[in-house]
């Protein structure tokens, strides 16, 4: 299953699975991403990390390891 940090620029995916747990689970979900949520990915940065996305109709920025635990399928 392809995670987050690996949809390209300007893809769009869905979230089937949340794979962290403790803190950064519960700091991703309260964050809005939820299973089933559509994600934008807009931009990232020059050295990779963050990633800028699009989630819920407002724009937000991920760690490349809290990316990392957002399992995707890329649309």
């Amino acid at each position: 299953m392809a995670s987050l940090k690996d949809v390209k620029v300007g893809d769009s995916c869905t979230v089937t699975r949340l794979s962290g747990t403790g803190a950064i689970k519960r700091r991703i979900m309260d964050m809005g991403i939820t299973k089933g949520t559509s994600i934008y990915v807009r931009k990232v940065a020059p050295l990779g990390d963050p990633i800028e996305i699009t989630v819920r109709g407002y724009e937000l920025s991920l760690r490349k390891d809290e990316a990392s635990c957002v399992e995707v399928q890329v649309a």
